[in-house]
């Protein structure tokens, strides 16, 4: 796959992880792009967060460089707003931009003081080793208790030429998006405006990253960015528009369910798919309902087809719904109908579940056409064991 024209990448051991790996990572785009970003809507925002925020608000949607570490939060300390913006300040100064074009990341413990050193100190050598080969080197860089990089890409033929799209993510935990969720990063050689890319990313997030759930919870560091820097000199056609569109919603849900399958401690992947319903956000609701629940994701766990904490989830959406009206499938095979228990084989489906990929489907009868699908896993021990020690 072809890389998006007009962007360099570099990675390195800053020493802001315990252990000795690349923890922070840079993607630099010549000419400067039009930029869009999604963020978390908890109220504890990481000062990068904020930063973010501003710059593009600043620039107008202008960004020329992506500033990410791993292995510290920046988030709920003395000195994180300080420490973000001298290392964009470090940055735009090496790389003669405005600071403003600089858009920092972090990922990692929350509370802990991050030296600003560990970072700008690290900035010559990293911006040295920029290159347009390293993409893989920041996917990378920017892992922390995931155990694969996430990728994905796509190339789009249009009437003046092809553009490219790179993404790359991280996340295995704290994920459960109110905006985005974890950092994502998706950059694209095609011409657009800063308004066109805002609209594109907020529905492509809504369909990918805002679909999906490990253990519930929203991190104070949810960043998604969306980069087009035009290098391959081909705006899309007003008519092509929704392909593009498309492209990146293609490439934003690869990543996004990467990210489940890599949940901490997950050993299956979970499809939920509610119908029927109201509207689509009404059907969203459900089917988040359904995936955040440990009696759900448990019972998924132990290959239970215990499909009263499926309808017991779904009440708790805050979603009106007759009860008498629910139909519920898992694995393709009829468990509730009516809102009461369908006939059917325990151990077989039993059986069924104990596969790697499940499926839930729950249908509301009546006259609605709303529908949702969602993304999670299991909940596993290991889940446990890798959050029990997560600082030590």
């Amino acid at each position: 796959m072809n890389l998006p024209l007009g962007y360099r990448y570099a990675a390195t051991y800053a020493g802001i992880r315990k252990d000795d790996r690349p923890d922070l990572g840079l993607i630099v785009s010549s000419p400067a792009a039009n930029a869009a970003g999604v963020f978390t809507q908890n109220r504890v925002q990481a000062s990068p967060v904020k930063l973010s925020r501003r710059h593009l608000s600043i620039s107008h949607g202008k960004a020329s460089a992506i500033l990410v570490n791993a292995g510290n939060a920046n988030c709920a300390t003395r000195t994180g707003d300080a420490v973000a913006l001298a290392a964009c300040r470090a940055a735009a100064k090496r790389l003669a931009v405005p600071v403003s074009h600089i858009l920092p990341n972090s990922t990692g413990v929350i509370g802990v003081e991050l030296d600003p050193a560990r970072i700008v100190d690290a900035l010559p050598a990293l911006i040295s080793s920029l290159s347009e080969t390293r993409f893989h080197d920041v996917a990378n860089a920017i892992l922390t208790t995931d155990l694969v990089p996430k990728t994905a890409f796509a190339e789009l033929t249009l009437d003046r030429g092809m553009v490219r799209i790179a993404g790359m993510t991280k996340g295995s935990g704290m994920i459960q998006p109110l905006m985005a969720t974890t950092l994502g990063f998706v950059v694209t050689d095609a011409d657009l405006g800063a308004t066109t890319l805002r609209a594109v990313l907020r529905r492509a997030t809504e369909r990918s990253y805002n679909r999906i759930s490990v253990d519930g919870d929203t991190s104070t560091n949810d960043t998604v960015l969306l980069l087009a820097n035009g290098a391959s000199g081909v705006r899309p056609l007003a008519r092509e528009a929704p392909l593009f569109e498309e492209a990146v919603s293609t490439v934003m849900e690869e990543l996004a369910k990467m990210i489940v399958r890599d949940g901490e401690g997950a050993s299956k992947f979970v499809t939920i798919g509610v119908s029927g319903a109201k509207d689509n956000a009404s059907a969203a609701r459900i089917a988040r309902a359904i995936a955040n629940s440990p009696l759900v994701k448990t019972a998924i766990c132990g290959a239970d087809p215990n499909w009263g904490r499926i309808i017991s989830a779904a009440g708790n959406a805050g979603i009106e719904f007759d009860p008498a009206k629910v139909d519920i499938d898992m694995q393709g095979l009829a468990v509730c109908r009516g809102g009461v228990a369908a006939h059917f084989s325990e151990a077989d489906l039993k059986s069924q579940l104990e596969s790697p990929e499940c499926v839930i489907s729950l249908r509301l009868r009546g006259k609605g056409t709303g529908e949702a699908q969602f993304w999670t896993c299991d909940l596993t021990e290991g889940y446990i064991r890798i959050n029990a020690s997560y600082r030590t």
